[in-house]
């Protein structure tokens, strides 16, 4: 059988999964999720048919029309793949759809919270499923080759509401469930339980299953956008992100029309492991974005531009990365000028290949991971998870729009999103469709170069702009002991001083990074994009003086942008900063993420 994805057991022979009718039951008391899932498939099958899943229990497998029991087995887990449900459907009668029963107490995607863990009264849970995590939830071919539309029941404490990266159909009392569900009627019909009914009506790869569970409010702003957060944040958060809906107009204007009906937000604890995800109809988002200055719109400007390039048109497998990371980077850019101005863009772009050229550094020993393309066979995409598919991307797409010039690529980029819209593609039909859509562009960039070659291409460009250049003017200056003066950082907002802090010599000594500490409160600072790059100069100066704050950062978020290069300078460092990370982690591991504590795992022990 003809493998289709190197992170998936699905196979290029066997019908893939179009819809999935899930029935999900969450037990808080136990942090454990019972399920059952009716899977359709894009033509009747018999025979062989295999399933991604990780850490599930699989209860049953039935022929939903006979009730007959279909013969699996699960295969011993991979450490990158989960296990693989085999069935053997019935030769004499070709099935469309099976039904599952199944259970998980170890979900790698779930992540169930305490009220303490929540800093709330109530419990919390929620998803996080890029790249390979849907298969934690529930049996299903967790490839984004295979979009996917579902309904979904979640039964849940009535105390707590849900929201989910769908179209909310009602809110009900629990009925006795038809057969296959892995929990008794006596659990799914319990008093104190309600049920949270959900649709998604578009196909989309199951990376984007997303919902939480908690005590979750909302505010209106805008007529297609709500804000959802706990109470004491959603007010904060309405303020932060008051601009959404000139982004999602500047955004059809740039790239065409919305097709998700809705542009919701969700707020959600201090563990959620990423800045933002693109779930469709209700990305997912971090507090530490709120910076009571609207500059977390940029993070919401990314998500956004996903609506297009990601959701709409998304990478074929995870090799494809940079097709919707890349996409969506230059798109974002455009969103952003359009709003914010172009010198804001610029900064962006500017602080982007500063991270560029820090990850080419990264992976010095390894530089496959440094191709836009690069092969991931026995990889797990969470190891490897770095801003090249993001900035190189985004350089690769520059590249050409400063070949062909802004309208001829405006045009292109319309024209390929409205010919692959609701599919997944590769690199190589991207590709094609560029070199048949822009005639000879292939004779004036070199495009195998730009798409497997390692590195940083030599026609990749720094960007320019008046502010840019005089900052890293002044980060150039800071190696003589001369720090920006008061009035040159006076209008600086957290961006400005990302940046100039990811252009200061590495080679800093601790007495001046103590010095702009002393004056700039850097620290301290709200933000913790500035926060944490100054933390990270300074540990690596050697200044244990911050090991403290270093600390309570570590134990208050769990954005895996700030866990690495936190947990990455203090294992450098000296033998005392292992050893804090390693009580740190100890301490604070049951509040992050189950993809956050993989990588933070991986972290100490590379440098133990």
């Amino acid at each position: 059988m003809a493998p289709l994805d190197p992170h998936s057991y699905a196979d290029g022979e066997s019908p893939l999964t179009t819809h999935v009718a899930l029935t999900l039951y969450l037990d808080f008391a136990t942090c454990s999720l019972h399920g059952s899932a009716l899977l359709t498939l894009s033509a009747p099958h018999s025979g062989p048919l295999s399933l991604d899943t990780r850490s599930l229990t699989i209860h049953s497998a039935i022929d939903p029309t006979s009730l007959s029991p279909i013969p699996f087995s699960l295969s011993p887990p991979d450490p990158v793949l989960g296990s693989q449900l085999s069935l053997s459907l019935p030769a004499e009668t070709p099935l469309s759809s099976i039904l599952l029963s199944f259970s998980t107490s170890s979900s790698s995607a779930l992540h169930f919270l305490s009220p303490s863990q929540a800093a709330s009264p109530f419990p919390y849970a929620y998803t996080q499923c890029q790249s390979i995590h849907a298969r934690s939830i529930f049996p299903c071919h967790d490839t984004p080759a295979a979009r996917i539309r579902f309904s979904a029941l979640l039964n849940i404490p009535s105390s707590l509401s849900a929201v989910m990266a769908a179209r909310h159909h009602a809110r009900c009392d629990p009925v006795p469930s038809e057969g296959g569900l892995s929990c008794p009627d006596s659990l799914w019909c319990a008093p104190g339980r309600i049920v949270e009914q959900f649709v998604m009506d578009q196909p989309i790869p199951p990376y984007l299953f997303a919902f939480a569970v908690g005590h979750i409010v909302y505010r209106d702003i805008g007529p297609r956008t709500r804000v959802y957060a706990g109470p004491d944040v959603v007010d904060e958060a309405a303020r932060e992100f008051s601009g959404t809906e000139e982004m999602i107009r500047a955004g059809e204007k740039l790239f065409g029309p919305y097709d998700w009906v809705r542009f919701d937000l969700l707020v959600l604890p201090m563990s959620f492991p990423y800045g933002g995800m693109e779930n469709p109809r209700m990305v997912f988002l971090t507090p530490t974005v709120i910076k009571g200055d609207a500059a977390g719109a940029q993070v919401v400007a990314h998500e956004l531009a996903h609506s297009w390039t990601g959701n709409l048109i998304t990478n074929k497998t995870n090799e494809d990365f940079w097709l919707n990371e890349g996409f969506t980077t230059y798109a974002e850019r455009r969103i952003v000028e359009v709003v914010q101005g172009e010198e804001r863009a610029a900064l962006n772009m500017g602080i982007g290949w500063r991270g560029l050229n820090r990850t080419v550094e990264r992976f010095r020993d390894n530089m496959e991971f440094t191709k836009l393309k690069p092969c991931m066979q026995g990889v797990d995409p969470d190891d490897v998870y770095s801003e090249i598919p993001y900035e190189k991307g985004f350089q690769f797409l520059w590249r050409i729009e400063r070949q062909v010039g802004r309208p001829v690529f405006d045009e292109f980029t319309k024209k390929y999103i409205s010919t692959f819209k609701f599919q997944s593609i590769d690199t190589e039909t991207f590709i094609d469709f560029l070199k048949a859509n822009v005639p000879g562009i292939e004779n004036q960039i070199d495009l195998r170069l730009w798409v497997e070659g390692t590195g940083i291409p030599p026609d990749a460009m720094e960007p320019v702009s008046a502010v840019y250049n005089k900052i890293k003017t002044l980060a150039s200056e800071f190696k003589n002991g001369q720090m920006p003066g008061e009035d040159e950082v006076a209008q600086w907002n957290g961006q400005e001083w990302e940046l100039y802090l990811e252009n200061l010599s590495s080679n800093v000594d601790p007495s001046q990074a103590l010095a702009l500490d002393a004056r700039y409160r850097l620290s301290e600072s709200r933000d913790w994009e500035v926060k944490v790059a100054f933390l990270e100069l300074a540990i690596s100066a050697g200044c244990k003086e911050y090991y403290a704050e270093a600390e309570r950062s570590l134990k208050q978020v769990g954005r895996m942008k700030y866990l690495r290069p936190l947990y990455t300078a203090l294992a450098k460092c000296s033998d005392e900063g292992k050893m804090l990370a390693r009580r740190i982690y100890a301490e604070a591991r049951n509040c992050y993420h189950p993809i956050a504590q993989g990588v933070v795992e991986s972290i100490l022990s590379k440098h133990a």
